[in-house]
């Protein structure tokens, strides 16, 4: 892949310029089912070529495994052409279960810690608690972050999955540069209260989720099976009925696609980027070919016809099925 000028957006007022798309690496570790090493470390290679400055990991995303493969993608490049962000305290057993979230100080330090050697960087650019310790009050959580931006380990700090008032409470102990969060055509969610907090309070928001997991990729089909290990098998909007009547959305949004030479996936996020320049979409590609697609959606202009009519083809609320299965993933879900 060519490199190429990309525009790039501020991560709020506080935070750093960044490229205009990010690349999500989770599923390059965990969740997704197998995934090939050497094309996820050519992907990060084409993403950075590409002009893609944010990469964002997790210390628990393969238990470790994600970081070690972003510290040999980086191996032999400018580490300042990268801008880290890593995700804490979720906490995870050998056979890959979740067992809720640590966000004391004192676990935080440690976190940061293997972070770093793994990494072998000695700073991450943004940190963030993966989701809200509900033992631990937030002030308490940024305020030890706050030292970790004065001692230089940490440049930024974010937050992950939060509501409003969480936002608020945050961001009156220590500027808070974005919000991550799920955001798509069909994960509105924060619309209502969330982004207009964020906005009010100069939070950028990173939004993940924005091809809702593959779902709105164009590439799901009903005929399509999940592999061992990918979580997605057990997702309500992946069932039954409710993936029969999102991959009919999938359809609608895919005629809109047509008429502007775009695919599915590209109309998405497209949709995304337009609502907003405080709004930086993840994208999860795992290989170079993905990468390729989603990067597609950096010069389709959606004018007002446009969006109207992805507004009609996939309107608010239409989705069926929640996000995730809540006997599965409630530890680990927002506020919201």
């Amino acid at each position: 892949m060519a490199t190429n000028t990309m525009t790039t957006r501020p991560l709020g007022t506080s935070g750093p310029r960044v490229s205009a798309l990010g690349l999500g690496l989770m599923g390059m570790s965990d969740l997704y089912g197998p995934a090939d090493e050497a094309e996820s470390i050519a992907t990060i290679h084409a993403a950075l070529d590409a002009g893609v400055t944010l990469l964002d990991t997790g210390d628990f995303y393969g238990m470790g495994h994600n970081e070690l493969l972003l510290r040999d993608a980086l191996r032999g490049r400018n580490r300042d052409n990268a801008v880290i962000s890593v995700k804490f305290g979720a906490l995870r057993d050998a056979a890959g279960g979740w067992n809720g979230v640590d966000t004391r100080p004192i676990a935080i330090k440690n976190f940061l810690a293997y972070t770093l050697k793994r990494l072998g960087t000695d700073h991450v650019d943004v940190y963030r608690p993966a989701r809200l310790d509900p033992n631990v009050p937030v002030e308490e959580t940024v305020g030890a972050l706050a030292d970790l931006v004065k001692a230089g380990y940490v440049r930024h700090i974010g937050l992950s999955e939060v509501g409003a008032s969480t936002l608020r409470r945050a961001a009156a102990v220590h500027p808070i540069a974005d919000l991550q969060i799920e955001y798509s055509l069909i994960s509105r969610g924060i619309e209502h209260d969330i982004l207009p907090a964020a906005r009010e309070l100069g939070i950028g928001i990173t939004a993940y989720g924005v091809l809702s997991r593959g779902l709105l990729s164009g590439h799901w089909s009903r005929e399509r099976a999940t592999v061992a290990g990918d979580f997605r098998g057990h997702l309500p909007r992946f069932a039954g009925d409710n993936l029969d009547r999102n991959l009919a959305l999938v359809e609608a949004l895919r005629e809109v696609g047509q008429d502007k030479g775009a695919s599915v996936a590209q109309i998405a996020v497209a949709w995304a980027l337009a609502q907003g320049d405080d709004i930086v979409p993840l994208v999860g590609a795992r290989t170079r070919a993905r990468l390729e697609e989603s990067l597609g959606a950096l010069p389709v202009v959606l004018t007002e016809t446009d969006l109207a009519r992805i507004a009609s083809a996939v309107p608010a609320g239409s989705v069926a099925g929640d996000r995730y299965d809540p006997h599965s993933m409630s530890a680990l879900d927002s506020e919201r």
